[in-house]
């Protein structure tokens, strides 16, 4: 890899244009250095409801919106544009934070209809991203979560999960916390390109076992699944997941809607060229001849003898190892809400 054309593609900004902007922007000369900016979210909720059929999961919160992690082929991507941002280094460095998120969270669960559904961490960013050493929001609100019992899953490519893993434990025992971390490549050298600022995969095993010795239900996501790039990674990080302590794993394939394309295909032909052109046409063959497939029910995954024999590998390999189907949320549901009379008696000095 050009390590030169890896930091000019990496430092400088780069945007997809935006078709929400009547006007775009370009540069007379080199285009400026990324510099990351913040930005605080003054949302009035913070639970999202999922009606996609190809999502297992109805709510989610996203206590971050944009993501440091900087992956290629994020499919969050087109979200950002809706913020008058760009969709490629602007979603990774000009994030959006919801410092509210935990007070939101615990306004809603106080809400009568609110009966207790399990809730994804996250939706759409990741959120363990690197702000959330600093920040915390991610971790106050699964404190909010533990006070009312509330289930909820979490899905991250990040270490900094491992800071919470005793919040998680415990969460785990009263409600139910399981965790999948994500890891589409076992190539460092290809990580590191396409998913420039997370941890190594290696080193996301290492997270694993330690949320499986602390208790915590653990899976493994090999996705996206990217032909001709990753596919041939799934088996090893099955077989060192599964070591490691993963119980159940989930697979997709790559999805490239509106931008992400743009930005997944120049971040492939800069830094991995001699790879390009394969991995493109491979897509192609998973996808009925096109990059992408928007219907409902055919997002998550491919399709043809291509798709068939990737699919067939992973899930054979996955069952011979022994993976289990992923932890079923608790029915009835674990939430509990105090009483309101306790807090009313309270005020007559009733103890």
């Amino acid at each position: 890899m050009d390590l030169e054309a890896r930091r000019r593609t990496l430092a400088v900004v780069q945007n997809p244009p935006n078709p929400w902007q009547a006007e775009s922007v370009d540069w007379l000369g080199e285009p400026p250095d990324v510099e990351l900016q913040i930005f605080e979210d003054q949302s009035r909720s913070i639970l999202s409801k999922n009606d996609s059929p190809d999502i297992p999961f109805t709510y989610s919160v996203n206590p971050y919106r944009g993501c440091y992690h900087g992956c290629a082929y994020c499919y969050a991507r087109p979200s950002h544009q809706y913020l008058d941002f760009g969709a490629g280094t602007d979603f990774e460095r000009k994030l959006v934070v919801k410092k509210d998120a935990a007070t939101l969270l615990r306004a809603a669960f106080e809400k009568p209809s609110w009966a207790g559904a399990s809730i994804a961490f996250s939706g759409n960013t990741d959120c363990y991203q690197p702000l959330e050493v600093s920040l915390g929001l991610t971790r106050a609100c699964l404190e909010v979560c533990l006070e009312y019992q509330n289930p909820v899953q979490l899905i991250t490519k990040s270490t900094v999960i491992e800071r919470d893993v005793e919040l998680l434990a415990e969460l785990s025992k009263v409600a139910w916390a399981p965790v999948r971390i994500s890891i589409p490549f076992w190539d460092a050298d290809v990580a590191r390109a396409m998913e420039p600022y997370a941890p190594r995969p290696s080193r996301r095993i290492e997270t694993i076992r330690r949320l499986a010795e602390a208790g915590v239900p653990v899976g493994v996501n090999v996705a996206p699944i990217i032909p001709g790039l990753s596919d041939v990674d799934a088996p090893q990080i099955l077989e060192a997941a599964r070591e490691a302590g993963a119980t159940h794993f989930g697979m997709t394939m790559l999805r490239l809607p509106g931008p992400v394309e743009e930005v997944f295909e120049s971040r492939l032909r800069s830094l991995l060229p001699l790879k390009a052109e394969r991995v493109l046409s491979q897509i192609e063959a998973c996808r009925g001849g096109k990059r992408t497939d928007g219907r409902f029910g055919a997002r998550m995954r491919g399709e043809g003898p291509r798709w068939d024999a990737i699919f067939g590998l992973v899930s054979g390999v996955a069952r011979r190892l022994g993976y289990q189907d992923a932890p079923a949320a608790p029915s009835p549901s674990t939430f509990r809400r105090k009483p309101r009379a306790v807090a009313q008696l309270s005020l007559f000095g009733a103890p």
